[in-house]
């Protein structure tokens, strides 16, 4: 055998175990749609008819190598942007709101506790309350008191001494301040008493769900 013969074998063998790099190349793909005018069209790129809409990258076998999406104007682009925006932001909604129900529920796993809670807040509320109407009674009958020294000025009362004057002053002012209190006191046990109705209204389809989990006492 010649030596150009052996170097064309040689080279043929080379080509059957490596391949034809020239082979590999990725083929070109046909571009296809339907326009607005409903006309079927196809291109070796991308249609310029149909940059407002989907196309489809085709190998030369006729199956769908891609899709490419339509090109986005300006606007457009702001607008999906801003609309992926406000899912993601409700998602995230979503997803806090899930965690929220979690926790309450791990904190009251049935109505009896979320009653017992309900009833201890409201407690705490009272004995303040009952304490503040105590202490408005002592400022009341302590007013008795000094209108009864007054009565010995009714006819003249700037001759009424100035520390009784002024002990006068200082109940009015502690009963005033003690009144404002306990419609405080009245305004956070009405707060007290919507936040666990509240809870409630979320938690009773909650404990509906949750295995063995049921409702120990009736609605209020």
């Amino acid at each position: 055998m010649g030596r150009a013969a052996g170097g064309a074998l040689i080279g043929a063998l080379l080509i059957g175990v490596l391949g034809d790099g020239r082979a590999q190349t990725p083929s070109p793909g046909i571009y296809s749609c339907t326009d607005g005018q409903g006309r079927k069209r196809t291109a070796d790129r991308p249609i310029v008819e149909c940059t407002d809409r989907e196309q489809r990258l085709l190998n030369p076998s006729g199956t769908v190598r891609a899709t490419v999406g339509p090109t986005l104007s300006v606007q457009e682009r702001a607008d999906l942007a801003l609309r992926q925006r406000q899912e993601a932001e409700a998602q995230a909604r979503q997803t806090e709101e899930k965690q929220r129900e979690r926790a309450l529920l791990q904190r009251y796993p049935n109505q009896a506790a979320h009653d017992k809670e309900r009833a201890e807040a409201l407690a705490q509320i009272a004995a303040v309350q009952q304490a503040a109407l105590k202490r408005m009674a002592e400022l009341a009958d302590q007013r008795e008191g000094l209108q009864a020294e007054l009565e010995f000025y009714r006819k003249d009362p700037a001759r009424a001494p100035l520390a009784l004057r002024r002990q006068i002053d200082e109940n009015t002012r502690n009963q005033a301040a003690q009144k404002r209190f306990i419609a405080e006191q009245d305004a956070e046990s009405g707060r007290i008493s919507a936040r666990f109705d509240a809870e409630r209204a979320r938690l009773r389809p909650l404990w509906a769900q949750a295995p063995g989990a049921s409702l120990s006492s009736e609605a209020r």
